[in-house]
């Protein structure tokens, strides 16, 4: 048993604990009001506004949605049969819709807002631009198809197509790229570059939506692919993980300067770019049926039909 002296050792420090939480806690009106004054003068970090800005949540949910669609009964919650597709798809589109018309919305708003942009009818034209995103679901699975299949036919080691839908890092990318690009050249605020950045922290796959990328896609293994925002590239292109498809060295005041102007290369038709290559600059084209070997550094134009490669490394042994 502990004995009185115990006791009241402990009353004494329960006693001092209690005095020094509260000094602590004192100071927590003044951290607040610090806080509150540096959210008023730093703008640019902070959203305090009566209109909410997109959920980067809701861009998930979309994106699992619309994947749902574009590849029906992979992703699905329900089985899916001929019996019930019907049920099925309209259940999804109809919640998708909702979804989609929240989002970009919000959107909008936020631009009006920020920026002091004269109306738009933000809420029609969220409504609008969900349908026409749901109006280009079956042109989308066009193109995926070819993506998929082009995946089957460039990897020896891909068991199936469902393999490559299922478990695909590229594949994944590039489907959430082509909704993402679909929603830029509807002009839609924000939502485009959230969802191909969280495909980016998933897959270590940066694709910017602006790119523009033909059919029979195919990025193997993927990791470190980045591709910046005004890149061109062919039908039938195929990709190796660590390309880097860039832009020259810029200024600091780039941003300005450089906005919607090509900066980053062309790649043709049928193109392989392999491992750690780099191709930078908006005038850089590389020709159709070319092969770029790995950790080539390219500024200037290839010419198609050209095979470009490091030259044989020498390896000393000490």
């Amino acid at each position: 048993m502990e004995g009185p002296g115990n006791l009241e050792q402990e009353t004494k420090t329960c006693k001092a604990d209690a005095t020094s939480r509260s000094r602590y806690r004192e100071t927590l009106p003044q951290i607040i009001d610090s806080i509150v004054d540096s959210c008023q003068k730093e703008t640019r970090l902070s959203h305090i506004s009566p209109e909410r800005i997109p959920s980067r949540q809701a861009v998930k949910e979309i994106l699992s949605r619309t994947r749902q669609l574009l590849f029906p009964g992979y992703f699905s919650r329900e089985n899916i049969d001929p019996v019930n597709l019907n049920y099925e798809i309209g259940s999804m589109v109809t919640v998708l819709f909702e979804l989609l018309a929240r989002q970009i919305t919000h959107s909008f708003r936020h631009q009006c807002f920020r920026y002091s942009l004269p109306c738009v009818g933000c809420e029609e034209k969220g409504y609008q631009e969900a349908v026409t995103l749901l109006l280009s679901i079956p042109g989308l699975q066009k193109i995926l198809s070819t993506d998929v299949m082009a995946a089957y036919e460039g990897d020896p080691a891909a068991g199936s197509s469902d393999e490559i839908i299922f478990s695909y890092p590229g594949i994944l990318a590039i489907s959430i790229y082509r909704i993402a690009h679909q929603l830029y050249k509807q002009e839609i605020p924000l939502l485009p570059r959230m969802m191909t950045e969280y495909a980016h922290s998933i897959t270590g796959i940066d694709i910017h939506p602006g790119a523009t990328i033909g059919e029979s896609f195919f990025i193997d293994h993927g990791t470190g692919v980045v591709i910046g925002e005004t890149t061109e590239i062919g039908k039938g292109v195929r990709i190796y993980q660590g390309v880097t498809l860039g832009a020259l060295s810029l200024p600091k005041d780039a941003g300005e300067q450089w906005r919607g102007k090509k900066r980053h290369p062309t790649i043709e038709d049928d193109v392989i770019l392999y491992s750690g290559a780099t191709i930078l600059g908006g005038d850089t084209t590389i020709g159709a049926r070319s092969t770029i070997g790995g950790n080539v550094w390219i500024t200037e134009s290839v010419p198609p039909d050209t095979r470009v490669i490091m030259e044989e490394p020498r390896l000393h042994f000490k």
